[in-house]
């Protein structure tokens, strides 16, 4: 399955082959950014480190993991797995990348539903108008009865100044952010609202983070789970996870 998966992205990635332009050097920070920006000119490039495999390195760009050889001529996306401990190496890297993408937003401009008696965070992008995000919202009560806070993040999936995009401004601009947020994703149209708020940052920080669909859970350590798990299923599944 993993072969399939990267044959299928060295299709889609034209000019994968990158030293033809390179004379053979050291492995430097140098010479392998100039490499990626020769495919990728406009590519922020975050983090530069040693992968666990040798003459290769790792390559942060937001929550995407790169593997580049170190003369610069290969770039490989996909997952590293140690064949000893059978550890998925790349999504271990990952997660603390996520986590770290995640504290660049304070909880002051979350919507939060606190647990009761927490023993899990989730953090979760939505669309207003998502039916599986509005599925997610009816069980909240649920969620928090069962220790799980949920921390809601925008992310109209239309773009913005969408239609959703304006919703979600303004369930953010109204005076009671959580009684909005349950009205909204029972369908009521809220007055249209203006105000300082972090729905256009939110959106751009989903999107740096590899999210494409809502609702998208991101669990306390870095996992992410894509699309609506019931309360009961989730809450197993984080003390899982936990352990």
């Amino acid at each position: 399955m993993m072969i399939k998966r990267l044959a299928a992205i060295l299709v889609l990635i034209p000019g994968l082959y990158l030293g033809a332009a390179l004379a053979a050097e050291t492995a430097t920070d140098t010479v392998i950014r100039a490499a990626i920006k020769k495919i990728l000119p406009l590519a922020s490039i975050d983090e530069i480190t040693p992968s666990p495999m040798a003459g290769l390195s790792e390559v942060v760009m937001g929550a995407n993991l790169y593997y580049v050889s170190n003369d610069g001529k290969y770039i490989i996306q996909g997952s590293m797995i140690d064949l000893n401990t059978r550890v998925d190496l790349s999504n271990e890297r990952l997660k603390g990348v996520r986590l770290g993408l995640l504290k660049t937003i304070d909880e002051k401009d979350m919507i939060i539903f606190p647990a009761g008696e927490q023993r899990h965070v989730i953090t979760v992008f939505t669309d207003i108008d998502c039916g599986y995000c509005r599925k997610l919202h009816k069980e909240i009560k649920e969620y928090n009865n069962r220790g799980i806070t949920v921390r809601y993040l925008s992310f109209p999936r239309a773009g913005a100044n969408s239609p959703a995009f304006h919703e979600a401004e303004s369930v953010w601009c109204s005076e009671n952010r959580q009684d909005a947020m349950t009205r909204a994703k029972l369908g009521e149209k809220l007055p249209l609202t203006k105000c300082d708020n972090p729905v256009l940052r939110e959106m751009e920080l989903g999107s740096q983070m590899g999210v494409t669909g809502t609702p998208s859970i991101f669990m306390e350590n870095g996992d992410l789970l894509p699309g609506y798990v019931p309360a009961a299923k989730l809450a197993a599944e984080l003390d899982r996870r936990s352990l």
